[in-house]
């Protein structure tokens, strides 16, 4: 559960710490994660294609477009392509947004993980030049692991999060979520977490009687 070589920058970051536990993760997100994302991308690229096809295909057929704009019929051919200006460019930013987020799940896909220090009193992930620290009192307790021969993802909530707005229905409190991939000895490591997390939680215990 130690990793024997550590980046210099977190080397002086933990040197007065008692380290319980340090890892490299092999991913930064879970792979079910990112191909989710991809397969949403792609999908997403789909859909807006029926509709780049259906409003431009008949110009890459040298044929007028035909349409409505305020009820009234427009007419646009390669002679004259201003009535495809706005319509063009609400399209075209669907295709961007959808490009880019299929460009991105690729690279999420490909993206290596980081180090992962436990301490006493806090989590430590150091990944690319980047220290992000979160003191265990911030971990609400709620864990998921996703393992086969100690093998797998953690995937722990924070306290931390926003409020995400839902239609007829009250506001929704999302969770900011911490990802540990693609690591050995899960379940080791999910334990001291536990300790650590149960030891520092702040809210008041709640006595029955």
């Amino acid at each position: 559960m130690y990793v024997t070589e550590l980046p210099i920058d977190l080397k002086k970051l933990i040197e007065n710490e008692k380290v319980e536990f340090s890892i490299k993760a092999k991913r930064n997100l879970p792979l079910g994660k990112s191909v989710g994302r991809l397969i949403f991308g792609i999908a997403y690229c789909a859909f807006v294609s029926i509709f780049v096809v259906a409003f431009f295909g008949p110009l890459f057929k040298n044929e007028e477009v035909h349409f409505t704009s305020n009820d009234v019929p427009v007419t646009a051919s390669w002679d004259d392509l201003g009535e495809l200006i706005v319509p063009g460019m609400i399209i075209g930013l669907f295709v961007i947004v959808g490009v880019g987020l299929t460009i991105s799940s690729i690279y999420a896909l490909f993206q290596k993980g980081g180090y992962f220090i436990g301490t006493e009193t806090r989590m430590i992930q150091y990944r690319n030049g980047k220290s992000t620290i979160t003191d265990w009192e911030q971990f609400s307790g709620n864990v998921k692991i996703n393992a086969k021969n100690n093998f797998g993802d953690l995937e722990y909530e924070l306290r931390t999060g926003k409020m995400q707005s839902r239609k007829n229905e009250s506001d929704k409190f999302v969770p900011d979520v911490l990802y540990i991939s693609a690591i050995e000895n899960v379940y080791e490591i999910e334990k001291i977490c536990k300790i650590r997390i149960k030891e520092n939680d702040p809210t008041p215990a709640v006595l029955s009687v």
